[in-house]
């Protein structure tokens, strides 16, 4: 038997690179323009419509003042509703935010609004704004005692 390498054996020639001339392989349009999609309908930097408001994630929060002892800072307890972990029920979280108060216009028990802001301190991060309290008295002034319609009782027959 005669040993030979695999080489002299086989004799292939040279591979050559594929060129892809066809058109109907890719489509009409060349291949390196296919890397990337893009419409002529649509522009390139699509800007959210000016009638949207933007979206601001947790940067604003309502909470009760709970301090108001400190000079240009209230400490404000946020309450948020979340499930329980084990038994899904939902159970109430509470956590207090120091806020500047520039003015020293609130006191404990107020309602107020957390409005997210650049560092003021090593712990204060939000800006304390008035909000009318949930379950505050409506003034009863806006309303007209009167309407002007007679009742059937002062209509006249």
């Amino acid at each position: 038997m005669l040993l030979t390498s695999p080489s002299s054996l086989l004799q292939l020639p040279p591979l050559k690179s594929l060129k892809i001339s066809s058109p109907f392989l890719y489509g009409s349009t060349p291949v390196r323009l296919l890397n990337k999609p893009s419409s002529s309908l649509s522009p390139s930097n699509p800007s959210p419509p000016s009638f949207l408001p933007p979206i601001r994630a947790m940067k604003s929060l309502q909470g009760r003042v709970v301090c108001a002892t400190n000079d240009k800072t209230v400490a404000v307890e946020v309450v948020r509703l979340a499930p329980h972990p084990k038994y899904k029920r939902r159970v109430r979280k509470k956590k207090k935010f120091q806020a500047h108060d520039p003015e020293n216009r609130f006191k404990v028990g107020d309602f107020v609004q957390l409005e997210k802001s650049k560092p003021i301190s090593k712990t204060k991060a939000f800006i304390a704004i008035p909000v009318t309290a949930k379950n505050a008295p409506k003034s009863t002034e806006a309303l007209p005692q009167e309407l002007g319609i007679p009742l059937e009782s002062e209509k006249s027959e």
